[in-house]
C-alpha cells in the first residue's frame, strides 16, 4: 500500500529544514531545497523500514495543509 505525507519546509540559516507534517519525528536537514527534498524522502524510508522491524504501526498519511491569511 501507498501512503502519501505532507512535507513541510522551513528556510533556515544553513538552509532547508523538512519534516513530515503527519509523522513529525521525520525529520532533515539539507543545503539547498532539492537536497532537503531528497534527504527527507530517505528518512521516511528509513523510519517505516525501522517501524516495520519493530512491528509498530505506520502513522497515516494524506494529511491536508490549508493557509490561513491573517492581516498582519
Amino acid at each position: 500500500m501507498i501512503k502519501s505525507y505532507t512535507a513541510k519546509y522551513t528556510k533556515i540559516p544553513s538552509g532547508y529544514l523538512g519534516q513530515l507534517v503527519e509523522w513529525p519525528e521525520v525529520i532533515t536537514e539539507g543545503k539547498t531545497l532539492d537536497e532537503c527534498r531528497g534527504m527527507l524522502k530517505d528518512a521516511l524510508s528509513e523510519m517505516v523500514l525501522a517501524y516495520k522491524q519493530q512491528g509498530r504501526e505506520i502513522p497515516l498519511g494524506g494529511g491536508l495543509l490549508e493557509p490561513i491569511l491573517v492581516e498582519a
